[in-house]
């Protein structure tokens, strides 16, 4: 006879113990979570005195792949994959590499030029600048004390 020694911190309120415990370890395998975590690219936020800037990571696109979209204050940055197919396939024991459809959205703040927006893409990193209303400039002077 074997004995199984039951831990009722690990149960959490379960009649079967081991039954979570199998749907735990298939859940939290590494294949699952690679594809079940959405892939979009991360994000920088800056702000200077006269532009809002952002950068998202995207390596392994061209220009060509991302529309910029502006809708009322709400910025969307998106790419459509297009699948291309190669002659030249290749057996992979494992691939990685996976570029699918992404949107990003930011929500402008009022004091953004929304007619005022510039993107350039180099080196993997897109990058969009943001103006700033002029009344949203921060001005900058030197107080006297008297």
């Amino acid at each position: 006879m074997t004995l199984v020694k039951f831990n009722p911190a690990k149960n959490n309120g379960s009649l079967m113990p081991g039954f979570n415990d199998v749907f735990d370890s298939i859940i939290n395998d590494t294949f699952f979570n690679d594809r079940l975590t959405s892939r979009v690219p991360a994000a920088n936020i800056s702000e200077t005195e006269d532009y809002y800037h952002v950068e998202l990571a995207a390596p392994g696109l061209k220009k060509e792949d991302f529309k910029l979209n502006l809708d009322r204050n709400v910025l969307n940055v998106s790419v459509e994959n297009k699948g291309t197919n190669s002659g030249d396939q290749k057996n992979y024991s494992k691939r990685e590499y996976s570029y699918s459809s992404w949107v990003r959205s930011f929500t402008l703040p009022d004091s953004a030029n929304l007619e005022n927006i510039e993107a350039a893409y180099t080196d993997g990193v897109l990058k969009i600048d943001i103006a700033k209303r002029d009344e949203a400039r921060v001005g900058r002077r030197q107080i006297e004390i008297k």
